[in-house]
């Protein structure tokens, strides 16, 4: 990872005092090390790139005023960032905006790389470094000689693909790669899940009917059958079967909603909606899975959830499975919903109540009256989003739990 990304990370996640400087290098808690000088890849806007240190000192200090920031930073000879650069920079690295025409990754100048010719050993070892060292770790003046089957000469030969594996860097794992943005893969695991929890129920009936057409054992499955339902994460007490469902308002004016609900319950990061709006392609999502993705306990086993903002559309089975609601404080979101009243409602669904923390209270005066979790965030301190939305977690969690015991 690069150094830019790497402080962007820890920045979103509210992880900045895990990085420490420790010589002539910052360390990111156990992960990353990178010299204190290297150059990032955001470009101010006269033109030089911003250096690691001079990134990190000023997202560590947005706490003070702009004219003590450049005294401290000139104080201790770090470079600052300019007025000009410090909204769109700080925007970029709290995660209000994805991208930045700054940032501006510089790759290697195909005229410094010479052409490797497989046929050529010496190719290896023919672009040296300041200190006249290859840069496979090989002096310049070394002789290499290719181990080949069957060979001889008696020499002690060098292994080309150990030196060249010892300095790779991997950049994506098996889970990484799976990571794709804007996609969502939940739904291929449902129906895989499905088939194979269908598979003892056909075997069953295949038994009594006399194996009528239906696959067996090893036998191609193709597609869906018209067998009984699949029970998926079954809990039991007053939650239905299936995916459980946690109910957004479709105003724009609240503060969760179906374009920013997933990036503050799985990232711990509150987007405002009309930025949310601006970054999205295509039509407004009808649903949107989420999954905790950050937890104390690291060994618990995390449950999906589908986000929707249109209770009209649900069947009786799915009011079965709806779990949560993001309430905005009005009358009319609970119109046409199966419960005869607030009190219903809250105790079969938890529900939450998203405002800033120096809004009036007037705001929550109604809210009050129900059976609800007031969710407080800030403004401007994004670093405390983490919070509020492990809050919401335990608070859903332990709903869940009870409901289902």
């Amino acid at each position: 990872m690069d150094p830019l990304s790497a402080l962007r990370d820890y920045t979103i996640r509210g992880d900045l005092d895990k990085i420490h400087r420790v010589g002539d290098e910052f360390r990111f808690s156990t992960h990353y090390s990178f010299p204190c000088k290297s150059e990032t890849a955001y470009r101010s806007k006269q033109g030089n790139l911003y250096t690691l240190e001079t990134l990190v000192f000023f997202i560590k200090n947005l706490h003070i005023k702009q004219p003590e920031y450049i005294k401290n930073s000139t104080n201790q000879g770090i470079p600052p960032v300019t007025y000009v650069d410090r909204k769109p920079l700080l925007d970029y690295l709290e995660g209000r905006v994805s991208s930045s025409e700054a940032i501006q990754f510089v790759l290697p100048n195909a005229t410094d790389v010479e052409e490797y010719r497989p046929d050529d050993p010496q190719s290896f070892n023919s672009i040296p470094n300041n200190n006249g060292v290859s840069n496979l770790g090989i002096e310049d003046d070394s002789e290499i000689r290719v181990l080949e089957e069957g060979g001889g000469g008696g020499g002690e030969g060098v292994d080309l693909m150990g030196l060249i594996r010892a300095r790779e860097k991997p950049l994506r794992d098996r889970n990484a790669v799976l990571q794709v943005r804007n996609r969502d893969f939940y739904g291929i695991y449902v129906g895989a899940l499905r088939r194979e929890q269908e598979k003892p129920q056909q075997r069953k009936e295949a038994n009594v009917g006399g194996n009528k057409g239906r696959p067996l054992g090893g036998e191609k499955d193709e597609g869906f059958h018209s067998g009984p339902k699949a029970k998926m994460l079954k809990g039991g007490g007053k939650i239905g079967e299936g995916v459980p469902i946690i109910l957004v308002p479709s105003a724009s004016t609240t503060l969760i909603t179906i374009y920013n609900v997933k990036e503050f319950l799985e990232d711990g990061v509150f987007i405002p909606t009309d930025v949310k709006m601006k970054q999205m392609k295509g039509p407004k999502p009808e649903c949107v899975t989420v999954q905790k993705k950050f937890s104390r306990d690291k060994d618990k086993v995390m449950t999906a959830y589908e986000v929707r903002d249109k209770p009209s559309t649900l069947k009786a089975d799915d009011w079965d499975r709806v779990v949560a609601v993001f309430v905005l404080g009005k009358e009319w979101q609970f119109k046409d919903w199966p419960f005869k009243d607030h009190v219903e409602i809250f105790n079969k669904i938890i529900g939450f109540y998203m405002r800033f923390e120096d809004d009036s209270i007037e705001s929550a005066k109604v809210v009050k009256q129900w059976n609800v979790k007031i969710i407080s965030i800030s403004k401007n301190k994004r670093h405390q989003d983490r919070a509020a939305a492990l809050e919401v977690w335990g608070k859903l969690e332990e709903f869940v739990a009870r409901s289902r015991s």
